[in-house]
């Protein structure tokens, strides 16, 4: 595992510990609560998530640029079951809302696509032995995530956007890659430079704003590794001049206020929402995940493998969390649906019951 996955993992505990400050709080003291979350709410979620997004989408281009260890054909199957597992998500999700009389819920399943990265890469690295299944998993949350951003959009992107908004995005990467092309290398050009044009760009657009660098990180200053090195503190990427270096211990603040922000929730509100939430990501992903591997058919795990694989895709938690507050405004469906993402959490215990069960990786 890379240095900024070890990293993300040493400071994923101050995001839990911010949803748990955040839980307290909502329901001890809730009007002081949700004034503040909500003056936090533009500032982390649509400007900091868009460096933790960036420091993931890091990882990845440097994993399949020239001379790494991943190849194009370790992706595919990570792509198709992140295809898959939102279908099944969607599919089983409008299922459930079927026999109900809570058809204003109907947006909610945008909310299920999300896939928590961090706590998926725990279990991966949990239950699995083989370097192939834990780059699985990351490529597949990482992917599922991108595709969950674009569906909580304000607006139709390709149809509606204005043409200005598009223009600043492409003049966003273009002044990335005239950059690149005069041998730019720190961040830095690239952040204060392009950064802010491809942020206004996707605002303006209805793009949601935290995936405002994803189209510039493949620019960045880049060394070669693997997805699940360990021994990163070597490479060059090590250095002051790179996005993960530099932004280690800020984006330790943004996962501290990204729970504190978005994970007060009045527990008193389970209904619809929240069983729709757990179905579709307990169920349908897993589901969605195992039925498109095996139109895929061009894999190199075994089913009870990918069964596993599955169940850790279940786990929607911080992101799911995340995704809510773009689908639905303050009020009981929001509640509903947050709690039905905190309960995705269970998915962590049913994947590792099904490893121990199936004597799956470090199981078997």
């Amino acid at each position: 595992m890379s240095r900024s996955w070890r990293d993300a993992l040493a400071y994923y505990p101050l995001l839990p510990i911010g949803a748990l400050i955040a839980l307290v709080w909502a329901n001890t003291a809730s009007d002081s609560y949700f004034r503040l979350a909500q003056a936090l709410a533009f500032p982390v979620n649509d400007i900091g998530v868009a460096f933790g997004i960036a420091s993931l989408a890091q990882d990845v281009v440097e994993a399949l640029g020239p001379g790494h260890a991943l190849r194009w054909r370790t992706v595919r199957l990570p792509i198709v079951i992140a295809i898959g597992g939102i279908l099944g998500t969607a599919v089983a999700y409008a299922t459930y809302l079927h026999f109900t009389d809570e058809q204003i819920l109907g947006d909610g399943w945008r909310i299920a696509c999300g896939v928590d990265v961090f706590v998926c890469v725990a279990l991966a690295r949990l239950v699995f032995r083989r370097r192939a299944a834990i780059t699985t998993v990351i490529l597949f949350a990482v992917t599922s995530d991108a595709i969950a951003l674009i569906l909580v959009s304000r607006r139709p992107f390709a149809t509606s956007a204005d043409a200005v908004a598009l223009s600043l995005i492409v003049l966003a990467v273009v002044v990335s890659a005239l950059l690149r092309r005069f041998g730019a290398r720190s961040m830095w050009g690239y952040l204060a430079f392009a950064g802010p044009i491809a942020w206004l760009g996707c605002y303006w657009s209805g793009l949601q704003p935290a995936l405002a660098l994803l189209p510039l990180v493949p620019f960045f200053p880049h060394a070669p590794r693997p997805l699940d090195d360990l021994g990163s503190d070597l490479h060059e990427h090590a250095r002051l001049s790179h996005f993960e270096s530099v932004f280690a211990y800020p984006l330790q603040a943004v996962a501290f206020l990204f729970g504190l922000t978005n994970a007060g929730v009045l527990l008193r509100g389970i209904d619809t929402g929240t069983w729709a939430v757990l179905t579709a990501s307990l169920i349908g992903r897993p589901a969605g995940i195992l039925l498109s591997a095996a139109l895929f058919r061009d894999h190199l795990f075994r089913w009870k493998e990918l069964f596993v694989i599955a169940l850790i895709g279940s786990v929607g938690l911080a992101f799911a969390l995340f995704l809510s507050t773009s689908v639905f405004p303050e009020g009981p469906l929001l509640t509903q649906t947050k709690l039905g993402a905190i309960a995705t959490l269970a998915g962590s215990g049913i994947a590792i019951a099904a490893a121990r069960a199936l004597r799956v990786g470090r199981f078997a």
